[in-house]
C-alpha cells in the first residue's frame, strides 16, 4: 500500500468534460500542486453521497484558501456516472470528478478493494490523502465500514 513520503504512480484517469471524455494522468493532475483527493467505494452509494462528496464540496472553499489547489473525488465508475453523480451533488468546479473505471488507480495504489461478493466487482478503498507535487504528504485510510479519517473536516484540520 501507498504511504506518506511516497511518489503517486503515473495511472490515467478519466473526466467528462464538456468536450467528451478526456484522460487525466495522475502526472498532469498532481504536478506542481498541492492536491487533495478522496476515494469512494461508489457513485451514489448511501455514505458517499450522504456524507463524503458533500463534506468537499461545503468545505472546498475553506480547504483551498489553505493553500490547495485542487480537490478530486476519484471512484471505481465511468467518467459518465462521475460526471451524473458530480451534477446530482451540484459539485460545480469545487471538486474535480475523476473516473477509475478499471480500477487501475486503486490497485497502484494498493488501496483496491474487491466487493464482487455483494456484486460489486474490484472497488476503491475509502480514503482522503494530500499529495504535493505527487508526492504523498498525508494519507487517511479508513477501515471497512468506517467513515471518519477520510472526511472533509479530517482533512482540513491536517491541513
Amino acid at each position: 500500500m501507498i504511504k506518506v513520503g511516497d511518489r503517486i504512480p503515473n495511472v490515467t484517469l478519466q473526466q467528462k468534460t464538456a468536450e467528451g471524455i478526456q484522460p487525466v494522468t495522475t502526472d498532469q493532475l498532481f504536478k506542481g500542486k498541492k492536491v487533495v483527493m478522496f476515494a469512494v467505494p461508489g457513485a451514489f452509494t448511501p455514505t458517499c453521497s450522504m456524507k463524503h462528496l458533500p463534506g468537499f464540496v461545503e468545505k472546498a472553499d475553506a480547504i483551498k484558501k489553505k493553500g490547495v489547489d485542487t480537490i478530486a473525488c476519484v471512484s471505481v465508475n465511468d467518467a459518465f456516472v462521475m460526471d451524473a453523480w458530480g451534477k446530482d451533488q451540484k459539485v460545480g468546479d469545487k471538486v474535480v470528478m475523476l473516473a477509475d473505471g478499471s480500477a487501475k488507480f486503486a490497485q497502484a495504489l494498493g488501496l483496491g478493494l474487491d466487493l464482487s461478493e455483494r456484486g460489486l466487482g474490484m472497488r476503491s478503498q475509502r480514503y482522503a490523502m494530500v499529495v504535493e507535487d505527487g508526492v504523498v504528504k498525508k494519507l487517511n485510510v479508513e477501515e471497512a465500514g468506517k467513515f471518519d479519517v477520510s472526511s472533509a473536516d479530517t482533512i482540513l484540520g491536517t491541513l
